[in-house]
């Protein structure tokens, strides 16, 4: 018996149907980048693990999908372990009796041990992986063709990336990302265009969001008032998860990563602040007053308030000093978007990265961008039923195929059909009737062209609406201005 066929979790197959809605996205976006002079770039699916590793975090490492060698690695990983003294790193001879006595039951242990074997295994037998993001590619590709661009480079980015991450609701291991970054410049005119870029995008889709926008330098300034500023990933991955896991939590988190108690309280009214933007602000002056770089955070934050009360944009914008942002990259102002009126998390976000190109040899080359994220825009769009009619995608006209001098004679007029612009087809086979009707209604075609005899010989056609039955028999020029959109 045959195996059934399957994909693997956390990956979708989309429908001609789906696909169309997908498009929408897409080109909705993309027009909106084209219009602020953003022009598009593609990178590879992979990219080699020296480029990925170490730019996400501990827990953004562990979510990469790594790339097996090809060939046989395992005679050379036995090698490395007789030839050098990694035998020893591994584990010492009563350890290594331990773990596989209790191994199964004693997570830390077993965690600890499989640690020490991934890190010797992973280097022989995986070179390259799946991009997680856009972002860290695109910081590579400056990199490498530097002397073939011009700053301030603009681009987007419309390619899917891959997370081994636990599949659920609005959360898949393969996504789309939609990226537009600025890199060469440190205006913070930059961040004020994205934020513009997203209020277009949103305002065109239909969908009613809201911005909440911090600042990492904020954050260092937080860490650096209660004296923990060698924990600032640990503060920042711990706050980003509020949301999720609720302020208990994220407490017993920061308490679990060394911070003392009084830390810990001094936190909370600042994550915690409420008002209006500008009264957070104040309050951020006199919290941060010994702060330098949490200052200049806020400074940065109020220059991009002043050029938004220029701009009198619909969008909602919130300062949120729960907003973290988990990627280490991130060192300046952030931003997330989220839908009103459906609960799946953040749509759209990104943050300015000061020096992503140094890793890579370039320094002192400050970017910034934001990243859509289509598949959850999809899911948002879907429930609240926003998208348009897409007749624009599908085919207009289908001309039924009877065969022989008949067929030939449609070809003709499908051909004059198809040159002013409209989606048509001709039936592939002189099948009977009622198939190709099927076929027709099942694709939800509006017209049927009838080019039989009768109709080849007074140079007209027979045009069926299918929605409302009514029959005429027409000229190619009527043909045409009655089906054209």
């Amino acid at each position: 018996m045959a195996q059934k066929p399957s994909i693997p979790k956390g990956t979708r197959d989309f429908s001609p149907v789906e696909m169309v809605k997908r498009n929408y996205i897409f080109d909705t976006v993309k027009s909106v980048f084209q219009k602020y002079g953003y022009l598009p770039i593609e990178t590879p699916a992979m990219e080699n693990l020296s480029t990925l590793l170490g730019k996400y975090g501990e827990e953004g490492d562990k979510l990469l999908f790594k790339i097996l060698n090809s060939g046989d690695y395992s005679s050379k990983f036995l090698q490395e372990l007789e030839y050098t003294d990694k035998l020893d790193d591994l584990a010492d001879k009563n350890e290594f009796e331990v773990y596989r006595a209790e191994g199964k039951k004693n997570k830390e242990l077993s965690e600890k041990f499989g640690t020490r074997v991934s890190n010797i295994m992973t280097p022989i037998i995986c070179e390259k992986g799946l991009r997680y993001d856009l972002t860290v590619p695109f910081a590579r590709f400056v990199v490498q063709h530097q002397n073939e661009i011009s700053f301030p480079f603009k681009r987007y980015q419309i390619q899917p990336v891959w997370r081994a991450d636990r599949p659920q609701k609005g959360r898949y291991r393969e996504f789309f990302q939609c990226d537009v970054d600025v890199v060469g410049s440190n205006s913070l005119l930059n961040e004020v265009e994205l934020i513009q870029i997203v209020d277009e995008v949103y305002r065109l889709l239909n969908i009613n969001v809201v911005l909440k926008l911090n600042n990492r330098k904020i954050l260092s300034g937080i860490a650096e008032i209660i004296d923990a500023s060698d924990k600032i990933v640990d503060i920042t991955v711990a706050i980003d998860k509020l949301d999720k896991i609720g302020l208990d939590k994220v407490n017993e988190e920061l308490a679990s990563k060394g911070l003392s108690a009084e830390a810990i309280d001094t936190i909370q009214p600042i994550i915690m602040l409420s008002g209006t933007n500008r009264e957070k602000v104040t309050r951020l002056r006199e919290v941060l007053a010994t702060s330098e770089i949490g200052l200049k955070g806020v400074d940065e934050l109020e220059v991009v308030l002043n050029y938004l009360d220029v701009l009198k944009l619909d969008l909602e914008v919130e300062l949120d000093l729960t907003l973290a942002r988990g990627l280490n990259y991130y060192t300046g102002a952030i931003f997330e978007v989220k839908a009103k009126d459906v609960a799946i998390g953040s749509i759209t976000g990104g943050g300015r990265y000061d020096d992503l190109t140094g890793i890579f040899g370039l320094k002192d080359v400050s970017g910034v961008g934001i990243s859509f994220g289509a598949d959850r825009i999809y899911d948002v769009m879907n429930q609240l039923e926003l998208f348009p009619k897409a007749d624009g995608a599908k085919t207009r006209a289908m001309f039924v195929n009877f065969g022989g001098e008949d067929e030939l004679y449609a070809l003709q007029i499908l051909n004059e059909v198809r040159k002013a612009g409209i989606n048509a087809e001709l039936f592939p086979d002189a099948v009977k009737m009622k198939k190709q009707m099927n076929y027709a209604n099942k694709k939800e075609i509006p017209f049927v062209l009838l080019a039989g005899e009768e109709e080849r010989k007074a140079n007209t056609l027979t045009v069926k609406n299918m929605e409302s039955g009514e029959q005429s028999q027409l000229t190619v020029d009527e043909l045409i201005k009655v089906i054209s959109i």
